[in-house]
């Protein structure tokens, strides 16, 4: 490797240091699991695991992997039957799935939009949309948080064909988007709504399909980005779109074409899943009432600024990348897993503890992190 190369990795790495925002990958072992996005644990659960074992058994021999992608040897009548299944699922004429969320936002984004149309985002969404953005050849302009008016005023500058962009929970404050608000915005302007549900899919509404699906907004939106890596406990996302959109991905989305599609096994998985989620109102009962338990901890009793979501993601602001980080580890010596958030994966002065609450924690469990961090 050339001398300047290396030189330059090194300098940039001593540079993360410095900053005190230095990444590294760890195993932690033996605590409660306050971290993860796995809310109703569907990922750990025997019995889902069973079921997915009993239809790669039925469907007699199958391959390890999907040998290629979807337009050369990697499609089957399986996974079009998953796609078929999911698109009635969430009441959409169509699904495609892909290999990630981030595979899904980055491919519809950096694909659709097209040189003169304006891209308008909420300034919280995704890394992978950002990314999305950056590579399509269409304008783009960020609004304020949820700020409703301040997309009008965007919306009412914007040239050529408009695309607004949104999640419906948000992975870092966990709040809600004002959807129904944004949908009439989009109407009004003749804008396309996409709307990334990563965080809301097993959570929110009738069976845990969605924001979208519980405010019946399906007709409003030109795509919906669901993920399976997080509440449903598998692997994948799903555009869901009409037929023509989903056409037009096969034919133009880079991602789409040239990735290596998901194995049976995977699309078992996500069927089997899906069918379990229509099972699951208990565990998304008990999740909202151990939301509840852990944010009645903290009225007026806190010195750390608790974000206003009631989801299962809840924040604690802590500011400054080794100030977040000492809390953090503090948290992780009493038992529970948390994470610090830094600077720069979130704005400087709002770095976090990102704690996920989820179905299998015990009450007694969230009370006692609460106590633990209201004793910091």
């Amino acid at each position: 490797m050339s001398t300047s190369i290396q030189q330059y990795i090194a300098d940039k790495l001593e540079q993360r240091k410095q900053e005190n925002n230095f990444r590294s990958l760890k195993i932690i072992t033996g605590l409660t699991d306050f971290y993860s996005n796995d809310y109703l644990g569907f990922a750990r659960d025997e019995e889902l695991k069973r079921r997915v074992e009993a239809e790669v058994k039925s469907a007699g021999e199958y391959l390890l992997g999907s040998t290629g992608s979807r337009l050369l040897s990697g499609n089957s009548e399986y996974a079009e039957s998953v796609e078929r299944f999911l698109a009635e699922f969430y009441g959409a004429e169509s699904a495609l799935i892909f290999n990630s969320g981030f595979d899904a936002n980055y491919g519809l984004l950096s694909t659709l939009p097209y040189r003169g149309d304006t891209i308008i985002y909420d300034e919280l969404v995704h890394a992978s949309i950002h990314d999305g953005i950056r590579n399509s050849r269409a304008g783009s302009i960020g609004f304020g948080h949820n700020n409703v008016s301040d997309l009008e005023s965007k919306l009412m500058a914007a040239t050529g064909l408009k695309y607004v962009v949104v999640e419906s929970v948000y992975s870092m404050d966990g709040d809600f988007a004002p959807l129904e608000a944004i949908a009439a915005l989009c109407q009004k302007y003749k804008a396309g709504l996409i709307v990334d549900e990563a965080h809301a899919v097993g959570i929110s509404g009738e069976h845990g399909k969605g924001v979208v699906c519980d405010l019946k907004l399906e007709n409003e939106c030109l795509a919906r980005i669901n993920t399976f890596g997080k509440a449903v406990g598998a692997h994948g996302a799903v555009v869901l779109c009409n037929d023509d959109l989903k056409v037009f991905m096969i034919n133009y989305c880079r991602p789409f074409i040239y990735s290596t599609s998901l194995p049976f096994h995977s699309l078992a998985t996500i069927k089997c899943a899906h069918q379990f989620l229509l099972e699951a109102d208990n565990r998304r009962a008990d999740l909202s009432a151990l939301i509840d338990a852990f944010r009645n901890q903290f009225k007026g009793q806190t010195k750390y600024a608790l974000t206003v979501g009631n989801s299962p993601i809840q924040s604690l602001i802590v500011v400054g990348n080794e100030r977040v980080k000492q809390i953090a580890q503090q948290i992780q010596h009493a038992g529970f897993d948390v994470r610090a958030i830094l600077y720069p994966t979130v704005a400087r002065g709002k770095e976090r503890i990102r704690i996920c609450i989820h179905s299998f924690n015990s009450k007694q469990e969230v009370i006692k992190l609460a106590e633990v961090i209201n004793s910091l």
